[in-house]
């Protein structure tokens, strides 16, 4: 795969009819999701689940790149032939690694967040570059509350989230910027989208701050939704037309793609959302508007999987039909009767 610049990475990440498998899940959040299926996490069964993946016959068509935990981007196929980024590699889709270290308290506002990372990372992207990864991914974690998210926690993780960025293009490469909003709440979708609007400006600023080429970067926001506990839920149109309106207020055109996450929406409607964008946008979009999602592409997977050899055939079939709908939602094209 001739991927000679930032920009050529930037651009493969976000290939038209293709999406990213988040599949950077760390160990804890991969233990809870095993125990669902009482499966025992161990690094051998994690490997054998992230093989199920990564090996599944024609995900190539529909994924573009894949983000990866440290331990597994040292793994490789069950079978023993390579490691994971040199059979990613081989497939033309590109190895990414998750970066960050994970959201703290932040000081003297300890119901809000703060990421942490940045300590190290040059001499770590140093090693993930050597390793195969050519994108890596930070994320930024903002709640919303009684008197929260205060501009002291979006302006300390979007400048976080730039020195980040600019430490991977320095190391060629390419960063994912992931400024999420949380669902968790009882705010409406009009609230969201004020603070939508206000995060990605402020993101932005500290991008440009930093010198942060923005045509070798890669946005993952969260959609503009209703809190989880809001008592009127938007519709898959209202979140569709007002997220639209928000990033095309927000995002530069320079910037080659934005790739959602699905932050805990159901399979359905993280594609039904997507789908709706991009049928409003269709052919007049300034980026690819497509998908970064972890447990949206995968549940029906590992709910097929449950850790058994003799279900990975069935298991890879259900991670595909998930990738090949969320395709059909980047053309505009996917219908809910396809489920």
């Amino acid at each position: 795969m001739e991927l000679n610049s930032l920009q050529d990475i930037a651009e493969a990440m976000v290939t038209p009819g293709k999406g990213i498998l988040a599949a950077d899940e760390s160990t804890p959040t991969c233990t809870k999701r095993f125990e669902s299926i009482s499966v025992e996490s161990t690094s051998e069964s994690r490997n054998a689940y992230r093989d199920m993946l990564f090996t599944a016959k024609g995900m190539e068509e529909y994924i573009s790149g894949v983000i990866m935990f440290d331990e597994t981007l040292r793994q490789s196929t069950v079978d023993g032939a390579l490691l994971f980024p040199e059979h990613l590699s081989a497939l033309k889709i590109v190895p990414g690694i998750k970066v960050d270290m994970g959201a703290k308290a932040l000081a003297n506002s300890p119901d809000e967040k703060i990421t942490d990372g940045l300590d190290g990372l040059r001499d770590r992207l140093i090693e993930y570059y050597g390793m195969g990864a050519r994108f890596a991914k930070w994320r930024a974690v903002i709640t919303i509350g009684e008197h929260i998210p205060t501009h002291y926690c979006i302006a300390t993780n979007a400048h976080a989230l730039a020195r980040y960025a600019a430490l991977c293009q320095e190391q060629g490469i390419v960063p994912i910027v992931e400024p999420e909003i949380l669902m968790d709440g009882t705010h409406t979708i009009e609230e969201s989208y004020d603070l939508t609007i206000e995060t990605l400006h402020t993101v932005f600023y500290e991008l440009a701050s930093q010198g942060v080429q923005l045509d070798g970067m890669v946005l993952k926001p969260n959609m503009v939704l209703s809190g989880y506990d809001c008592a009127t839920q938007a519709s898959v149109e209202q979140v569709a037309s007002m997220t639209v309106d928000c990033f095309m207020n927000t995002v530069p055109a320079a910037v080659p793609g934005v790739a959602f996450l699905s932050g805990g929406q159901s399979n359905e409607n993280a594609t039904a959302h997507l789908n709706s964008m991009n049928k409003i946008l269709g052919n007049h979009s300034p980026w690819n508007l497509t998908y970064s999602y972890g447990r949206a592409l995968q549940a029906p997977s590992l709910n097929a999987w449950r850790g058994k050899e003799e279900n990975v055939p069935v298991a890879q079939d259900a991670f595909y039909k998930r990738a090949k709908l969320n395709s059909l939602a980047t053309k505009g094209d996917y219908s809910s009767d396809m489920e």
